[in-house]
């Protein structure tokens, strides 16, 4: 209300002014044409010409479109189409969404043409006839995406890398994944896509060599990249032990390992062997022996016992190991072995009567069977291999086993008595 009480008063106060300014601006217009002649007011005249004015302007305005009818048909009729393109494009998403790929592949092709986006037509396209099983159609909709627009490579180019790991083709993959990530580094998807590649390729070299991109990027959590990384060492150390040949390979791959992997056992032991076929048995040994201070572990010490360095320098380490675990049935063995390599064949036999009573051991029992046989103590050692067979026969599975009929059980208990 206030605001209508506003212009009221503002357009009588201009009213009024602009009557005041005609009273006070007295003329007039005369036009003569020939021996016809009008005139009127100053003021009168300026309002027809302003409106003249107007008027001419509007009907130049409307001349010029009639002058273009085609283009102005042209503009509108493409208008359209790019509308119900974009139409056909949303139904064919929606499709997508909904698993119903036969339907979406037509609904977006139908639309790329006409859209004002047909890379995503095309993208969505192939995928939906990659999802069909029509491998061939969707690589044809994936080059039409590629020439329908400008500097689209770089989607192209992920989606048929993702394309190929779909359909297992792992190795076309990574040569597509390689290119990518040569022109675009640390390309987040790229590189998610690469560790795929890898991981399904068995490529525990480019696997490792990526884990250090991935985690800048922050593209993977500290627990997975730990297992990954665990696993891409093993397998290497794993291979090269199986076929030994430069041991520098090997040497190598301990070195660029992440420091914290450097404590895992596995590790440690896979390296030590793979060591040990290299005839760098020094420096297993060094490796074992520094490994033990930092985290005592069974399997270190077992290995330990069975290198071949020096012997007595061994056993000397492995008694002052005993001083701090002198009930640690694994030393224990590991003492007996060091012991029989240095030929004390009593100490050697101290060492695995006291692994036995701490823990029985099918292997220990093996261990003195041995020992006894060759000291020509053989019902010595005939106990122990009973034993030893005891104990493994505990350590087997649960499995049905034939039974002996009873007539037989009877003919063999006849023999027995006679």
């Amino acid at each position: 209300m206030r605001k209508l009480i506003l212009l009221v008063v503002l357009g009588l106060a201009v009213g009024a002014l602009f009557g005041q300014l005609m009273m006070s601006v007295p003329g007039y217009w005369l036009v003569r044409v020939g021996d016809t002649s009008f005139q009127t007011s100053f003021w009168f005249g300026l309002v027809v010409l302003l409106a003249a004015f107007i008027v001419l302007h509007f009907a130049l305005r409307l001349l010029m479109r009639l002058t273009r009818p085609v283009t102005r048909f042209k503009v509108w009729s493409s208008r359209s189409r790019n509308r119900s393109a974009m139409k056909r494009t949303v139904r064919g998403l929606v499709a997508l969404a909904e698993g119903r790929w036969k339907r979406a592949e037509k609904a977006l092709v139908k639309a790329a043409d006409d859209s004002s986006t047909p890379l995503v037509n095309y993208l969505s396209a192939a995928l939906a006839a990659h999802y069909q099983g029509r491998y061939e159609q969707a690589d044809t909709l994936l080059k039409r995406a590629h020439l329908s627009t400008e500097g689209a490579d770089t989607a192209v180019g992920m989606m048929q890398a993702q394309l190929m790991l779909d359909r297992q083709q792992y190795e076309e993959a990574l040569a597509i994944l390689t290119r990518l990530d040569r022109h675009l580094p640390n390309h987040p998807q790229v590189l998610k896509q690469l560790k795929q590649a890898y991981i399904s390729l068995s490529d525990w070299d480019g696997l490792r060599r990526l884990m250090p991109r991935l985690g800048a990027q922050q593209l993977i959590s500290p627990e997975e990249r730990e297992q990954l990384e665990q696993q891409a060492y093993r397998e290497l150390i794993s291979r090269e032990a199986r076929e030994p040949g430069d041991i520098e390979r090997v040497r190598n791959l301990w070195a660029d390992m992440p420091d914290h992997l450097r404590g895992d056992v596995d590790l440690i032991v896979l390296y030590a062997e793979a060591l040990v076929r290299g005839n760098e048995q020094g420096i297993a040994e060094r490796l074992l022996r520094h490994s033990l201070k930092e985290h005592w572990d069974s399997r270190l010490v077992l290995r330990y016992g069975l290198l071949e360095v020096d012997a007595a320098r061994q056993l000397v380490v492995a008694e002052k190991w005993l001083q701090e675990r002198p009930n640690d049935p694994d030393l224990l063995l590991t003492l007996g072995r060091l012991s029989l390599r240095n030929a004390y064949w009593g100490k050697a036999q101290e060492y695995f009567e006291a692994s036995q009573r701490q823990r029985p051991s099918g292997v220990v029992c093996a261990e003195l069977a041995r020992l006894y046989a060759n000291l020509g103590e053989h019902n010595k050692s005939q106990l122990y291999y009973r034993q030893s067979v005891e104990l493994l026969d505990k350590s087997l599975p649960s499995l049905p086993q034939p039974v002996e009929p009873e007539d037989t059980l009877a003919r063999n208990s006849a023999r027995a008595a006679s």
